[in-house]
């Protein structure tokens, strides 16, 4: 507070009051030590920023826009100044008190944070010195981690060896004493067979602990070897017993399979004597059980559909014996004999003893099915035991498959040859073919490609067979003469009625699998039977006759379903052509009687205007051919009727050629008239006599009807 005091005391300036209210201040400088020449020379240039700054102000600029007068009012801001100063001073003075105290107490906090900085350094020290023991324990502590996760391995290593190596008590007991069946003795097996295996593993090591498990080991490998060897062969020397079922040895087997894996990873000897005397007796079985079954089912009742001397070109004669009555039509149909690759494909075995008691034939294909679906059924199970049980695969498992059953598949090759080496019913071995087809597919969908040998060699087998009988027939329809033949009448040949019946069949059962061989022999067939069909046409005297037997014979065989054959392939637009061609020229025939004058009128005059030539008038001609048409259409109507009903045995294509007849005499008709009514026949006097063609449009509206 006295600093203060001597400070204002202290002051130069002295105020004095004037008279008229205003304050002069009087201002005491010292001069003497201001020597302006002594500063730099920037200092003016400082002056002189800012007095433009002063101007630049905008109360300057104010007051310079109003002429204020400068000295004036800067003596006025002065003395403001002052008053605001001294104003202050004062307010300072009334303080003082306070601002000591604030200067003490300031003085007194900067005391106590400077202790409290003292701590906090201290604090931090002893923290930096905590932070250092930390990360001492923590070095430590991961030192110890690793030391015990070491020791931790170790022991489960140590653990896991003892235990794999060590036999105990219950292991030994249990394979020395406990039955084969079990489920004890085969968790031992299990457990045993690991340990043998970790034994050797450790031995290959040299690991000394070995030695001291080593005989142990051994002798209950032996001992194990021993009881699933005598288990295996007892249930395989079951199968030997008479009218024993195999199949039910046989799963128990493969319950115990791993009987045989333990074999072959431990004792190979026993495992090859154990597969040897399966293979053997199983083979002796099959061959045995199949031969059998053939035998028995060869000495059934046999339908015998077709011999020698039934071929397509053998005539057609009933042979009638007083013990056998049979028609030759029913050799070349397929009828229900289909049902064997549909519905019955499937079906049962035949029982021999059943079947003789039944006193029921059976045919060809139903043999053949039998026999095929018994094999297919045993080789498939046989073949998946076989994969299970013996864990063989690939081209071994094929070997072993074949040891068991390549004798009685060979078997069953011969019999086959032998049983169709005198057969010729064609439907029957081409059903057969299909059968070997079907199971062949079958087999290949269930992914069991043992029997695939078989099946090419069986096919390989029938297809010469049947090849063997089209050509038969073949030879026997080209070996017809016709000059020879006996009562040849109109309707369609026998030969055209077996072929086709015959392709028709063939074509139902390739629809199951699409044979190209069998299209080119069904070609061949159609050739020789379309050119016997022509050689036996030409025997008739007349053209009427030679056509309505070749119509009659193309339309039958038009009855064939070519749908499985290409368009280019098919014979079917040929036959139509053909029909066509000689439906038409049939419909020329049959007019020609009654309207040829008026036909062959038609055809000339229309020839010779069409060339340009001069049409002849031949009024008496003219008059001949109305008179006569007048006179006999509804007559002949009638007869062409009656004619082209009675000529063609089919009724659909009758009414088809009837129609084609009829509607050709209209167009005739209507020519007819219309060159009647064409110079220079239009002023003929006869023209009055024609008919008018609705009357006869009428009268064959009837006749249409009637159909």
């Amino acid at each position: 507070m006295a600093d203060i005091e001597g400070a204002v005391d202290s002051d130069d300036i002295t105020r004095q009051t004037s008279e008229n209210g205003e304050d002069d201040a009087v201002i005491n400088l010292e001069l003497g030590q201001l020597d302006l020449t002594s500063q730099d020379d920037y200092f003016l240039d400082e002056v002189d920023v800012h007095i433009q700054e002063n101007l630049e102000d905008e109360l300057v600029q104010e007051a310079l826009k109003t002429g204020v007068d400068l000295r004036q009012y800067s003596r006025q801001i002065q003395r403001e100044l002052y008053g605001v100063e001294n104003s202050s001073i004062h307010d300072y003075i009334k303080e003082s008190e306070n601002i000591a105290s604030l200067h003490y107490q300031i003085a007194s906090c900067d005391s106590l944070l400077e202790r409290m900085e003292q701590m906090l350094s201290s604090f931090q020290n002893d923290l930096r010195s905590i932070s250092t023991e930390i990360q001492t324990l923590q070095e430590q502590s991961m030192s110890m981690n690793i030391k015990l996760k070491n020791r931790q391995s170790v022991r489960s290593e140590l653990s896991q060896f003892v235990d794999e190596m060590v036999v105990s008590d219950y292991l030994i007991r249990h394979i020395c004493e406990t039955n084969v069946v079990e489920r004890a003795f085969i968790e031992c097996l299990h457990e045993l067979a690991h340990k043998i295996n970790f034994l050797k593993e450790q031995m290959f090591r040299d690991t000394l602990a070995c030695d001291d498990v080593k005989e142990v080991i051994e002798k209950l490998r032996l001992k194990a070897v021993s009881k699933c060897r005598d288990f295996l062969l007892g249930k395989i020397y079951q199968f030997r017993k008479p009218m024993t079922n195999y199949q039910v040895p046989q799963d128990k087997l493969l319950r115990y399979r791993y009987f045989n894996e333990f074999l072959m990873s431990n004792h190979r000897q026993v495992a090859t004597e154990v597969r040897d005397v399966y293979l053997e007796t199983m083979s002796k079985i099959y061959y045995s059980y199949f031969r059998g079954y053939i035998t028995k089912l060869l000495k059934l009742p046999i339908e015998t559909v077709a011999e020698k001397e039934d071929l397509m070109g053998t005539e057609d004669t009933t042979r009638r014996d007083i013990l056998n009555i049979r028609n030759r039509s029913a050799i070349f149909s397929l009828g229900h004999r289909v049902c064997v690759l549909t519905t019955e494909l499937n079906d049962p075995i035949i029982v021999p003893h059943t079947a003789n008691k039944a006193d029921k034939k059976h045919s060809l294909e139903n043999i053949f099915r039998s026999v095929q679906f018994a094999l297919a059924d045993n080789c498939c199970r046989e073949y998946q035991f076989v994969v299970d049980f013996f864990n063989a695969g690939g081209s071994r498992a094929q070997d072993l498959f074949t040891s068991i059953l390549g004798k009685t598949l060979h078997l069953y090759l011969k019999y086959t040859d032998m049983y169709l080496d005198g057969c010729y019913d064609g439907v029957g071995v081409l059903l057969c073919l299909h059968l070997a087809y079907r199971y062949q597919e079958m087999m290949e969908k269930k992914n069991i490609p043992c029997l695939e040998k078989y099946w090419n060699s069986l096919l390989a087998t029938i297809w010469p067979k049947f090849a063997h009988i089209m050509e038969l027939n073949i030879q026997s329809i080209r070996d017809i003469d016709p000059q020879k033949v006996n009562n040849i009448d109109i309707r369609p040949h026998y030969v055209a009625r077996r072929y086709t019946d015959f392709c028709q069949a063939i074509l139902t059962i390739n629809e199951f699998h699409a044979d190209e061989k069998a299209k080119k022999l069904i070609g061949q067939l159609q050739m020789e039977v379309e050119n016997l069909i022509l050689r036996m046409a030409a025997e008739f005297q007349h053209r009427k006759e030679q056509l309505i037997f070749l119509i009659n014979n193309y339309d039958h065989m038009m009855t064939i379903n070519f749908d499985r054959f290409s368009e280019d392939e098919s014979p079917h637009e040929g036959f139509q052509q053909t029909l066509n061609a000689r439906i038409q020229e049939f419909v020329e025939e049959i007019l020609q009687p009654t309207f040829g004058g008026m036909m062959a009128f038609v055809k000339e005059t229309e020839n010779a205007a069409e060339h340009g030539n001069k049409l002849h008038v031949d009024e008496r001609r003219i008059k001949s051919l109305i008179q006569s048409f007048n006179a006999e259409w509804k007559k002949a109507i009638d007869n062409i009727d009656h004619d082209v009903m009675q000529s063609f045995t089919n009724f659909k294509n009758g009414t088809a050629i009837l129609q084609a007849v009829l509607t050709q005499l209209i167009q005739y008709y209507h020519r007819f008239q219309k060159i009647l009514n064409q110079s220079p026949f239009k002023n003929l006097p006869c023209r009055n006599e024609i008919i008018n063609i609705h009357n006869i449009m009428v009268e064959i509206k009837k006749h249409k009807t009637s159909l």
